[in-house]
């Protein structure tokens, strides 16, 4: 706290207190500063160390107002005002002192600006300071190490804006500042160049930085933009709110914006993860393969002969054959021939639109999309538990939690700005307690981190209510009035004591006693988790044990508790919600239901009996069906599934089997080379849509460029097929298809078009227009008949494939943080690709070790369905005896190597476990064939 701050003043229930500001009376609300009370009436006043958001430390000295009564100036942004207090902003000692600071601060700047949005020189400007009288400091040489930043301490005025920002808002703690007096500076670890030193790439640094001190790298900051578009990041679920700033259509730089979910924060991806949308790698214009060129699952991708294998064609040529031969295939082979999978990573309407034209199309419920292969058993526990699949609480509500517990999840990594929060609140006082097989970066700063053995997370979590249940921490009113099946739930449990569980999850005893009771006995608990929770044959009852664990201690239906599992795509919430899956409609109405189908069938003018009863088969089921000839004809849209599927040599041959495969997409990626037809469609910033995020925000993004070359709107190719399959949509905005969702979902049902571009944000459910939202659900009751949640309990089932003496290792899979699912967008671009270009393994440094294995030396990973070869990466955070790589490198596809054994409820592959063995040596990945970004150095500076 600064001295002077009053702490009693700004403490958030403080009284509101009047005073004088410039001769009239005002009053500063509870906690506010002088400075925030000047802002919020309209008084100006200089500021540069200070901004928003961040901790006031009054070391700039532009802010300075005059006090009455006092004898020395004093720091609006760290003053707390007392009533009766007469405070003066533009007095003529005020200005003197203000201009003075400038002017000391201008001679220390370089003549040449670093950014067209220097606050020295703009409040200089306002304030009429000329020319600096002093000599200018010795010149300090620019650092271009970083990919993504510039550093140029010339122009640093030492605010420490970039500091705070790094160290209390992202928490990645790689700035500092070294030195005293003159020799005082910003550092980058132990002063190292920022390119070798630990950042992460968020940009929060570049965004808090007043001079251009830090600005994106190439001059981005010099540009000058034609617009600025405010949108949504198109990556994890988070669902960050951005600006773009967009020249010539492209765009030059993005911003983070004040959204629900990020309050102006970003990640590397959010930040310089763009420019993929402008790769030369962009498909312009209609594909059909060439007449006598086979398919094979076993192939080379090779973007830059893509004309060897295909011809262009116009889009009435493509559209034509695209759609007449998948009409033929369900006239001749039945409805239930073709299949779809649509796209996490499209907009809400586009997912309706696309399991709209399968359902009535193609006529069946053969459609699904990536929550089948990441979130589906934790949705399927939700829905049988809860009765509703979506999360309880926003993720912010870890602020309000006393306990938070992350299992199976790497926030850091897979959602770094929900991480940020987490981090904030654990600095905060929050117990953060970390349950993983890997020990990530969340684990420096928790509470207790318990690293269990893979593939044990019901043994732990069933000591856990074991203890919950002996030492009668249980909440029984909340048991006994809103849940059932709490009885046979504890005599499940009764044998899963921490004793005999111990040995087998490898947690103490002790521990797991101490994490249960400090769950239990908290006033808000919060449990989130992620993939490693869910891909397991055992995924679905991993999830039922967090419910029971939420629901024995009343942990749920109050802000800082409940229950939230990190959607991992942008639009996997949006997209199940709009019924691309293929047991649901829209607002899960399950397809069996005849009140449902009498309900949609009436909703889309369909004749009485037209829709299917029976639920359609899942992403790995269709690619059986293909292989026994069930499946005829696919429509994919913006997935791929060569890539992302578990024994993805098998998914490949599978699609190249296929008599017709469509694929609608942006690159030619390793599906869309198996295509038989490929549409080019527009990426995430040349279309508008509605996308919900992992809160149950809807989210409105907006087109900020033009799509390149002949490639066309997703919702206009849509309803282009729609049409050759004998549809007749005319649908001319996207707000007509937003429209008819809200007719056909409840839980939207009070959310207009016209809303979301005027708030930009609402949560759901919202049933009624012009109502809030509700953040917090199951306030009261459980959307479940009766009203009340299930306890389904859960015993330890094995994983599929266990190591044995031919494959003693366990492969686990998952993404890293510069690139994103299957690396189709992040590996194109420049920055991110510029950042992790190469696929590696990470593997414990003592196994490396053992197998005579330098970090950074070839290494071979073997399953029992393929091999790969790429960079050992020495990581002291896999535990001994397993092995992570992210699935995201075509080049070391690891997918070939996964177990597509499924869990019997949600049909989710096991990307978490499979047994595998690692040699040392092998071929070198070549990441030539398949293009990757563009290098740095190819790619152009940015001009103003």
């Amino acid at each position: 706290m600064n001295a002077y701050t009053s702490a009693e003043s700004l403490r958030p229930d403080a009284p509101a207190v009047s005073f004088q500001l410039d001769g009239r009376e005002v009053v500063a609300h509870a906690g506010e500063t002088l400075i925030q009370v000047a802002d919020r009436v309209g008084v100006e006043i200089p500021r540069l160390c200070y901004k928003p958001g961040l901790e006031p430390v009054g070391n700039c000295r532009a802010c300075m107002v005059e006090i009455a009564g006092e004898r020395v100036l004093a720091p609006s942004c760290c003053r707390a005002p007392s009533p009766g207090m007469k405070v003066v902003t533009d007095s003529e000692r005020v200005r003197k002192s203000q201009q003075l600071v400038l002017e000391l601060l201008q001679s220390d700047m370089p003549e040449t600006a670093a950014t067209r949005h220097n606050e020295v020189d703009d409040w200089s400007q306002r304030l009429r300071v000329g020319k600096p009288r002093f000599a200018p400091r010795e010149r300090i040489a620019t650092d271009l190490s970083h990919p993504a930043i510039a550093v140029d301490l010339d122009a640093c005025i030492q605010c420490t804006r970039c500091l705070r920002a790094c160290r209390d808002e992202q928490m990645n703690d790689v700035i500092g500042l070294a030195l005293r007096g003159e020799h005082a500076k910003i550092v980058f670890d132990m002063d190292d160049p920022m390119g070798g030193s630990t950042c992460v790439g968020c940009g929060e640094c570049v965004q808090a930085c007043p001079t251009g001190a830090l600005a994106p790298a190439r001059g981005a900051a010099l540009a000058v933009p034609d617009k600025q578009v405010d949108s949504v990041c198109p990556y994890c679920g988070v669902g960050c709110q951005l600006t773009y700033h967009v020249k010539d259509n492209r765009i030059l730089f993005v911003q983070g914006r004040d959204g629900p979910a990020n309050r102006e924060r970003l990640c590397v991806k959010g930040r310089y993860g763009f420019d993929y949308a402008h790769h030369p790698h962009r498909l312009t214009r209609p594909l059909i393969r060439r007449e006598g060129v086979p398919k094979t699952g076993s192939f080379t991708l090779d973007p830059d002969r893509v004309m060897d294998v295909f011809r262009e064609a116009s889009w009435d040529e493509a559209l034509a054959f695209a759609g007449g031969k998948l009409r033929d295939l369900r006239d001749r082979h039945g409805r239930k021939s073709l299949a779809g999978f649509g796209s996490a990573k499209g907009s809400n309407e586009e997912a309706y639109l696309f399991q709209k034209l399968v359902r009535t199309g193609f006529g069946s419920n053969n459609v699904d999309h990536c929550t089948r292969l990441c979130h589906a058993s934790s949705v399927v526990a939700l829905l049988e538990g809860i009765g509703s699949g979506a999360v309880s609480n926003p993720v912010m509500d870890v602020t309000k939690a006393e306990v938070v517990i992350v299992i199976g999840a790497n926030p850091t990594v897979n959602h770094p700005v929900a991480a940020t929060w987490i981090k904030n609140a654990a600095r905060a006082g929050t117990k953060l307690i970390v349950c993983d097989p890997r020990r990530s970066e969340l684990a420096r700063i928790a509470h207790r981190f318990l690293q269990f053995k893979p593939d044990t997370d019901v043994a732990l979590l069933n000591a856990m209510m074991n203890v919950i249940v002996t030492e009668d921490l249980v909440d029984q009113a909340f048991i006994e009035s809103r849940t059932i099946g709490y009885d046979e739930l504890r005599r499940n449990v009764a044998a899963y004591t921490p004793q005999a569980m111990a040995p087998i999850c490898g947690i103490d005893a002790e521990t797991i006693r101490e994490v249960a009771r400090l769950y239990a006995t908290s006033k808000a608990s919060m449990i989130l988790w992620g993939m490693g929770v869910s891909q397991h044959v055992h995924g679905t009852d991993n999830a039922r044990c967090l419910i029971a664990l939420s629901l024995m201690t009343g942990q749920i239906g109050r802000p800082g508790t409940g229950l939230h599992p990190l959607r991992g795509q942008n639009n996997v919430q949006g997209a199940s919600d709009a019924g691309l899956i293929p047991m649901m409609y829209p607002d899960y109405q399950h397809v069996s239901s005849p009140a449902a189908r009498q309900r949609f069938e009436s909703a889309w003018q369909l004749p009485p009996g037209t829709l299917d009863d029976q639920p359609g088969l899942t992403v790995v089921e269709v690619m059986h069906a293909i292989e026994s000839g069930g499946i005829r004809g696919m429509y994919v849209m913006g997935e791929n599934p060569a890539m992302s599927d578990p024994d993805a040599n098998h998914a490949r041959d599978a699609l190249a089997a296929l008599e017709h495969l469509v694929v609608q997409d942006i690159f030619l990626t390793e599906t869309a080379y198996l295509a038989d037809v490929v549409l080019p469609a527009s990426a995430f910033p040349e279309k508008t849509g509605s996308f919900t995020n992992t809160d149950r925000l809807v989210q409105l993004g907006r087109q900020a460029i033009e799509p390149p070359g002949e490639a066309k709107q997703d919702l206009w190719i849509i309803q282009e097929l729609a049409r050759r399959l004998g549809l007749d949509w005319n649908y001319t905005h996207v707000s007509q298809v937003f429209d008819e969702m809200r007719r056909t979902m409840p839980s939207i049902a009070g959310i207009t078009w016209d809303r979301l571009e005027r708030e930009h944000a609402v949560t759901y459910p919202c049933t009624e227009e012009g109502a809030p939202g509700q953040p917090v659900v199951f306030t009261t009751d459980f959307p479940r008949e009766g009203g009340r949640a299930r306890f389904v309990p859960a015993d330890i089932i094995p994983a599929d494939e266990r190591p044995d003496a031919d494959y003693p290792m366990v492969l686990i899979t998952g993404r890293q943080l510069e690139h994103w699912h299957t690396g189709s967008m992040t590996r194109r671009a420049t920055v991110l690709d510029a950042i992790e270009p190469d696929p590696v393994a990470l593997i414990h440094p003592l196994d490396l070790a053992a197998m005579g294995l330098q970090p950074g030396g070839i290494v071979t990973l073997e399953s029992r369905r393929g091999r790969v070869s790429l960079y050992a990466r020495a990581d002291d955070g896999s535990p001994r005896g397993a092995v992570f790589v992210p699935f995201c490198y075509y080049e070391a596809a690891i997918n070939r190597l996964t177990n597509a054994a499924l869990d019997p409820f949600a049909k989710i592959p096991e990307f978490k476990y499979c047994a595998i063995r690692v040699t040392p040596g092998g071929e070198a990945p070549v990441q030539g064939s398949y293009g990757g970004g563009i290098a740095l150095r190819d790619a152009p500076a940015i001009v103003a």
